[in-house]
């Protein structure tokens, strides 16, 4: 009866001990998990105690009979380890989420539109015309000196540059006859620029003094200084011509000059000659389809096309600047050419359309005061258009 007393203690003892187990809780997926063992304490207050123990008298459970329930005390479980915190919610998705799109530039209020410089219809208040000098990159040959071979005066040449519009540059060969500064504040007034010339390339020094005298440090007028006119063609030398471009270039750029410096001739000498474009900035070279003798005035800008082709290639591929061409009004028929103020105009015409740049237009009014000889086919005074073509 002990033994059945003691077994059925055992039991209600193990029965009781089973009600206050704590296991493992059961972690989320994703979460890391730190496991504590959870401790209960009891208090209890009992009159007696009935102590169980095993077959060897070891004590096994102990019982209060009578006594009520234990009350267990409220639970306080310690504090989480220091180094412990714990994780965020994991990510919904498994690659991170895309930075947030930067806050868009504040957007400033639309500006005033600035005046436009092109492709705008003309307003309709008045606005000066450009200069006629401007509107065009081709040029026209002039020489300030009366019927009788005098000088002109400042009146004068301003009358004669009334009458010529429509280039942008003008080409003078020498420095005599103050001209330089006649024609420079002419030209200038409208609007165009000057290609001077060093005529004589003995006087190499004297005549640079003058065209820098003229120019008072402002070179903004002057294209280009030439050395010289078809000296080669009249049989002069190429050494002496060469060496007289490289002083003139020295003595220019001394002065502040920073512009091309030329030497001119035909373009038959030209061709014969390299080293006189070499010597220059770009190959400077005077064509005449009438002198040819072969070619009509229709056909006087295809022919001088051709020869400034002839020359680019003479010369290495250098740039070319027709820097006379022309047709005479009156003189002698030279074959196919044949003089008139018709074929004048239009072998000008012809000359135009096949250069709208990089040519000089021979020439603006009639040398009057040049000899005719038959070399020149009695028509070396007569190669005025300006006032032809009125």
């Amino acid at each position: 009866m002990k033994a059945g007393l003691l077994t059925i203690a055992a039991l209600t003892a193990v029965a009781s001990a089973q009600v206050h187990r704590r296991g493992h809780r059961h972690a989320r997926r994703g979460d890391a998990v730190e496991y504590h063992q959870e401790v209960q304490i009891v208090t209890a207050t009992a009159p007696g105690a009935i102590v169980y123990v095993d077959g060897n008298g070891n004590p096994v459970s102990t019982d209060y009979p009578g006594a009520p329930a234990p009350t267990p005390e409220p639970y306080a479980p310690p504090p989480p380890p220091p180094a412990y915190e714990a994780p965020p919610e994991p990510p919904k998705a498994s690659t991170p989420e895309p930075p947030a799109a930067p806050a868009p530039a504040p957007v400033e209020p639309p500006k005033a539109p600035e005046a436009p410089k092109e492709q705008s219809p003309a307003p309709p208040t008045y606005q000066p015309k450009p200069a006629p000098g401007g509107s065009s990159g081709q040029g026209i040959v002039y020489s300030p000196y009366n019927n009788d071979g005098t000088c002109k005066s400042q009146d004068q040449v301003n009358a004669d540059f009334a009458k010529i519009n429509g280039y942008g540059m003008v080409r003078i060969y020498g420095t005599d006859c103050d001209q330089v500064n006649t024609v420079k504040t002419a030209a200038t007034a409208k609007g165009m620029k000057l290609f001077v010339g060093i005529f004589d390339i003995n006087s190499v020094q004297a005549e640079a003094d003058k065209i820098i005298a003229a120019v008072k440090g402002d070179w903004s007028s002057i294209d280009t200084v030439s050395v010289g006119n078809e000296l080669v063609n009249a049989g002069g030398s190429v050494s002496a011509v060469v060496a007289a471009v490289n002083s003139a270039r020295s003595i220019l750029k001394a002065a502040g000059y920073s512009g091309p410096v030329v030497t001119v001739d035909t373009f038959v000498a030209m061709i014969a000659n390299p080293e006189l474009c070499q010597c220059s900035d770009y190959a400077a070279a005077n064509a005449h389809a009438f002198f040819d003798g072969g070619r009509t005035a229709e056909q006087a800008g295809e022919f001088v096309l051709e020869q400034s082709k002839r020359v680019a290639s003479a010369c290495g591929g250098k740039k070319v600047v027709i820097t006379e061409s022309g047709w005479p009004w009156q003189g002698a028929t030279n074959g196919a050419a044949v003089p008139s103020k018709e074929n004048q105009k239009v072998a000008i015409d012809s000359l135009k359309s096949k250069f709208p740049e990089n040519i000089f237009l021979f020439t603006a009014f009639d040398d009057l005061w040049k000899e005719n000889n038959a070399a020149t086919h009695g028509a070396e005074c007569f190669w005025g258009f300006v006032e032809q073509s009125a």
